[in-house]
């Protein structure tokens, strides 16, 4: 990490967000403004997911915003888990609502509603839609894109027969996240089954997929939750069976949101700045003329041959023909992230050349005019693969499974403070009781990210209490 990063990966961060102009402030507290190049990338990620979604048979629809209060007092854990973060509409047109409307923090209760006019028989099930929308919690404390008091995310609901398949949508979406959010946004992932204490507020289990940042705090990235019949006992979710009696439907939710955007920044940003995969980059290519290019005609006429081959390979390419000079140019792309740049100016033209510089590396590389076309997507692909595995590099330098008590714990957070290290993510024995996971988290600031479903080793005795260890659980602090 370069020595901001080091020093106040903060201070790092909204620099880089801002340097790179995707997001401004809104006049609304915690609540922000997604510039062009910043919900660009959103929209990649909602093409990649749609295009999956609905291979699966699962279609978009879209809810109201507004929530009545009674809606959510009929699931008591979910109003107890939302409450502190629910912003209340009481008044409207110049009258007091004879009911309190929530700005929707998710969306189970409303869409639980409509499943109980719209599912009545088993031929109706599997029922599976998804919607993009935006919901509000009202944070204390904000962070552009990691935590807003409102974000936009996409938000899936399911309900089917059996315990059995609901079971298996809520983990087929947990790997789907894993996939996108590995091959897309190249941020490895950990997954695994969260604690009961992380576990989404009336759901019967939830999983996640946890992210490394540069800085070893972890980023939840996307969470899958199975519901059982909890919501549709709450909401009368019933429906004909096969036997012809009247049951209830097993339900799921799962969802992830704008806060890739910001893991995507903190796992591959570098002392320059903005670092973004080529996949999602609202800018993949930019052509620069470089030298006396405007004394030479053929050097635009050169790039606006190139920029058109690229365009039709589906490339997203421009070109920067502004009066800046060029060490500006250079400045200004490498702070916006995007992953290449091909210069281009009269010395180039007589030697049959185009410069390359990719943004994650230092030097650049000539290729010849009759090879560029076909070299850009194939580097584009080599960068993205490159960008993954140094994430997993970094991930791996970060993870620490050799400790097994508090004090050692507590030791080596002292001890990588004191290193200006980070102290990453550490793998320890848990007995399942909710007291000594609350105390790891009041003494050392650390909390239970999941249950992985493949540690690297198994931890026998809890770290806190020296009990036999009921789970292996990462641990890390949190975003």
């Amino acid at each position: 990490m370069s020595n901001l990063q080091k020093e106040d990966f903060s201070g790092w961060y909204i620099q880089t967000i801002k340097q790179a102009d995707l997001m401004d402030y809104s006049p609304v507290r915690g609540c922000i403004i997604f510039k062009p190049d910043g919900y660009e990338i959103w929209e990649h990620i909602q093409d990649e997911f749609n295009a999956r979604f609905k291979k699966e048979g699962i279609r978009n629809a879209y809810f109201p915003m507004l929530i009545p209060e009674s809606f959510f007092t009929k699931e008591k854990d979910h109003i107890e888990g939302f409450s502190p973060e629910l912003p209340w509409v009481t008044e409207a047109a110049g009258e007091i609502l004879e009911e309190r409307l929530a700005l929707r923090p998710t969306s189970e209760t409303m869409i639980g509603t409509a499943f109980s006019d719209w599912i009545n028989s088993y031929r109706d099930l599997p029922y599976q839609i998804n919607q993009w929308a935006n919901v509000f919690r009202w944070e204390k404390k904000t962070l552009p894109f990691l935590r807003t008091s409102e974000f936009l995310w996409q938000e899936g609901h399911t309900a089917h027969e059996d315990e059995a398949s609901a079971r298996e949508r809520t983990m087929r979406m947990l790997s789907m996240y894993k996939e996108v959010i590995e091959s897309l946004l190249a941020i490895p992932i950990y997954d695994g089954q969260k604690t009961p204490s992380e576990r989404f507020a009336g759901a019967v289990d939830t999983y996640s997929v946890e992210a490394m940042m540069k800085d070893g705090k972890a980023v939840q990235a996307g969470t899958s939750h199975y519901m059982g019949t909890k919501f549709a006992e709450a909401f009368d979710i019933k429906y004909l069976n096969r036997d012809n009696e009247h049951v209830y439907a097993h339900t799921t939710s799962w969802g992830v949101s704008t806060r890739l955007i910001g893991a995507t920044i903190m796992v591959h940003g570098d002392e320059k700045g903005l670092v973004l995969p080529p996949k999602v980059a609202a800018k993949q290519v930019v052509l620069v003329p470089v030298g006396p290019w405007k004394k030479n005609p053929e050097i635009m006429e050169y790039l606006e041959t190139l920029e058109s081959e690229l365009k039709e390979k589906d490339i997203r390419v421009s070109i920067d023909d502004s009066d800046n000079s060029p060490g500006f140019k250079f400045n200004e792309w490498e702070l916006r992230g995007v992953p290449m740049r091909v210069e281009f100016g009269p010395r180039d033209l007589k030697n049959n050349q185009v410069m390359i510089k990719m943004r994650d590396l230092e030097d650049k590389e000539a290729i010849s005019l009759e090879e560029i076309a076909a070299y850009i997507p194939n580097a584009l692909d080599t960068m993205q693969t490159r960008l993954l595995e140094t994430a997993r590099e970094n991930r791996k330098q970060h993870e620490y499974t050799h400790i097994n008590t508090l004090d050692e714990l507590k030791e080596h957070i002292e001890t990588k403070r004191e290193e200006g290290e980070v102290p990453g993510f550490v793998l320890a024995g848990w007995d399942g009781d909710p007291e000594t996971e609350e105390r790891i988290k009041e003494e050392t600031g650390f909390t239970t990210r999941n249950i992985p479903f493949d540690p690297p080793v198994e931890k026998e005795i809890c770290i806190v209490s020296g009990k036999p260890a009921m789970h292996t659980v990462w641990l890390a602090r949190a975003y």
